[in-house]
C-alpha cells in the first residue's frame, strides 16, 4: 500500500525548497520509501500569462505510507505549502513549492477539495516521467492503463546519463577522470545541475579495446566511487548513480556505495549478473551486444531489419530474465548503438525507437560520439561529435526515448529544455486544471 505524491517548483531555489518539503514530509509522519529523479519542464501556462511566469519546474515523485486520512494528507501539504512561503496569488503563477496527491493507495475520492487519483495524472509529462521510473506498471489511467502505457501516448521526459570513464583507453575521453580532484568538481557540477544518471566505467569496449579482469577494473572504481558516494550522502534529491560494469563480482563490490543502476553491456547473458540483479533491487539496463568488447566488422545480418532484430532479442531475453526471477519494471532495453551495427543499422534503430519501446521496456540509447556519426560529420574525431550527437539527441526526445547517454550532458539539458518549450503542451487547454489543484 502507496502514497504517490507529486512536488513541483519553479520560483526561488528549486532544489532546496523540494528538499525542504520532503524533509517536512518526514516530520509530518510521512514514511519515506523512494525519491523519483528530479525533471525539468516548461511551466504549464495559460494563453497571455505574464512574461516572468517562463520559469520552468523541477518535478519530482516521491512514495511512502503515512496514518493519515487522505483529507487530512491534503490539509497537511497545504500547511507545509504555506510555511514554505507558498502564498495566494493568481492561478498558474510561480511558486516555491507545489504538492499534489497523486494516488492514496487504491483509494479513491472526488469531491470540492480532493480529486483521487489526481485527475491531471494520465496528461503530465511531468507527473508521469518520475513516476515511470518509479513503478511502470502502476495503473495511472482511467481504464486502468499503467504508467508505462500511458506514456506510450504522453512522451516522457528524458533522463540525461552523464558518462564518466575512468579508462585511459576510451574512444573520446580516455584518461579525462584520471585527477580525482578534476572529477570532484566534475561530480559537484553534476550534482548542481541536476544531470539525473551519473554512469561510472572502467573498462573500454570501443573495438580494439584492452579487456580487463575484475580485480583490476575494481581497482579503478573504488576510490571514484567512494568520492561520488560521500557528495551523495545525506541528499534526499540526487542523480542515480550507474555503473557500467560486466562483471557480476565489481557490481556486488559497487552496491555499498549507492549504485541505483547496473549497466550491463553484455545484456544480463551472465547468470551470475542476473542474481546480483535480481537481488540488488537496482534499475538494470541490459544492452544488445554481439561481442564485448566489439569486434571489428562483426555486425548483424541485413535481413530483417535491425529494429525488428533488436525486438525480437529482447521478447527472448525477457522470458530469460522472468524465469531467472527478474521484475521486468526495473530492467531498461539499450539496442547497443556502436555494438555490432552498421552506420544504416544505427540509423533504422535510431529512426525507430518508439517501436522498439513497443516492446514493453523503457529504452536507453547510447549513441554519443560513436563512430558512426563520421559519415555525416566530414570525419569529425570522435571527441568533436558532440553537435551531431544533440542534434540526434533532440530527435530521440521527439520519439520519447526514456535515457539518453551522452558525454556532454549540460548541452544537452539546456536544449532540450528549449526544444520542449515548443515541442510539448504546456498550455492551459480544457483537459488541464490546476497544476496545484
Amino acid at each position: 500500500m502507496t502514497i504517490y505524491l507529486g512536488l513541483g517548483a519553479n520560483d526561488g531555489d528549486r532544489i532546496d525548497n523540494l528538499e525542504r518539503a520532503i524533509d517536512a514530509l518526514r516530520a509530518a509522519g510521512f514514511r519515506l520509501q523512494q525519491v523519483s529523479p528530479v525533471v525539468e519542464s516548461p511551466a504549464m501556462l495559460p494563453a497571455g500569462a505574464e512574461p516572468d511566469w517562463h520559469q520552468p519546474y523541477l518535478n519530482l515523485v516521491v512514495s511512502g505510507d503515512a496514518d493519515w486520512r487522505p483529507q487530512q494528507g491534503l490539509d497537511i501539504v497545504k500547511r507545509i505549502e504555506r510555511d514554505l512561503g507558498r502564498a495566494p496569488g493568481p492561478r498558474w503563477s510561480p511558486r516555491p513549492i507545489d504538492i499534489d496527491l497523486l494516488r492514496w493507495h487504491e483509494r479513491r475520492a472526488d469531491d470540492a477539495r480532493l480529486t483521487l487519483p489526481h485527475r491531471g495524472l494520465p496528461q503530465r509529462d511531468f507527473v508521469l516521467t518520475p513516476l515511470l521510473h518509479l513503478q511502470p506498471d502502476l495503473p495511472a489511467g482511467e481504464n486502468g492503463e499503467s504508467v508505462f502505457e500511458l506514456t506510450q501516448r504522453v512522451r516522457p521526459i528524458p533522463l540525461w546519463m552523464a558518462v564518466v570513464n575512468l579508462t585511459l583507453d576510451s574512444f573520446s575521453d580516455g584518461g579525462e577522470w584520471q585527477d580525482m580532484d578534476a572529477l570532484d568538481a566534475y561530480i559537484d557540477k553534476l550534482i548542481a545541475r541536476h544531470v539525473q544518471i551519473i554512469d561510472v566505467g572502467a573498462e573500454s569496449t570501443r573495438p580494439g579495446g584492452a579487456t580487463i579482469e575484475a580485480a583490476d577494473e575494481w581497482a579503478r572504481l573504488e576510490p571514484a566511487l567512494a568520492r561520488i558516494a560521500e557528495r551523495l550522502q545525506g541528499r534526499s534529491i540526487r542523480p542515480w548513480l550507474s555503473l557500467d560494469s560486466r562483471h557480476p563480482t565489481v557490481v556486488s563490490n559497487a552496491l555499498r556505495y549507492g549504485v541505483n543502476l547496473i549497466n550491463d553491456v553484455t545484456g544480463l547473458r551472465d547468470a551470475g549478473m542476473q542474481s546480483v540483479a535480481r537481488d540488488s533491487g537496482c534499475q538494470v539496463a541490459a544492452m544488445h551486444s554481439l561481442s564485448v568488447p566489439v569486434v571489428a566488422g562483426e555486425q548483424l545480418p541485413d535481413k530483417p531489419n535491425a529494429t525488428r532484430q533488436i525486438i525480437e532479442w529482447a521478447e527472448q531475453r525477457m522470458e530469460t530474465w522472468a524465469a531467472a526471477g527478474l521484475d521486468l519494471n526495473r530492467i531498461i532495453l539499450d539496442p547497443g548503438i556502436g555494438f555490432g551495427k552498421s552506420a544504416i543499422q544505427a540509423f533504422d534503430i535510431l529512426s525507430h525507437c518508439r517501436e522498439l519501446r513497443g516492446a514493453g521496456l523503457r529504452i536507453l540509447i547510447g549513441h554519443s560520439r560513436k563512430s558512426f556519426m563520421r559519415g555525416m560529420s566530414g570525419g569529425r574525431p570522435a571527441a568533436h561529435l558532440d553537435i551531431e550527437t544533440l542534434g540526434m539527441a533532440l530527435a530521440l526526445c521527439r520519439q520519447g526515448v526514456d535515457i539518453i547517454r551522452v558525454h556532454a550532458p549540460f548541452i544537452h539539458m539546456r536544449a532540450h529544455l528549449a526544444w520542449a518549450h515548443l515541442a510539448a503542451t504546456h498550455t492551459t487547454d480544457a483537459r488541464a486544471d490546476e497544476r496545484a489543484g
